[in-house]
């Protein structure tokens, strides 16, 4: 069990939040939503709907299962393969195929266009699981970016 939990990369909680990297996505997740208030009306949530089981759902549950499988599974077994530890431009080669499978998840419960729109964030948080070894960075930002999008765009219906 301790090597499934190392493997996953849930056995070391590094400060991630001290990064500069880290702190520029979560920068990034900022002007995303800035940008995307510029695009359309937004209404943000009430209060209450924040501590709904259907948002807590898509901010908390979501990311830490998507995470765990996808980069904690997936990527972090890859990533041991002579193909998915070379890098280009600081994407590996196991992130790469990770985000795109990611992406074709989305398609199955989004529009086209904005599951498509995944791909870059899966990127990021791929990139953090390479670069510390662990999953608590992705999930942070995963949790983040969520949280951030429905609390600002409403729960799909």
């Amino acid at each position: 069990m301790r090597k499934l939990i190392h493997d996953i990369g849930l056995d070391t909680l590094p400060p991630f939040y001290k990064d500069p990297p880290f702190l520029l996505a979560l920068g990034a997740g900022g002007l995303f939503w800035l940008l995307l208030a510029r695009l359309r009306p937004l209404t943000p949530m009430a209060p209450r709907q924040v501590l709904s089981m259907p948002f807590l759902f898509l901010v908390v549950w979501q990311p830490w299962v998507g995470e765990i499988l996808f980069r904690g599974f997936l990527q972090g077994t890859w990533s041991r393969s002579r193909w998915g530890e070379r890098a280009f431009l600081g994407i590996t080669g196991a992130n790469a195929l990770v985000s795109l499978l990611f992406v074709s998840a989305h398609f199955l419960t989004h529009p086209p266009l904005w599951a498509a729109s995944v791909f870059f964030p899966s990127l990021l948080f791929g990139y953090f699981r390479d670069r510390s070894g662990s999953l608590y960075p992705s999930i942070f930002l995963h949790m983040f970016y969520n949280g951030g999008y429905f609390y600002l765009t409403g729960l799909p219906s």
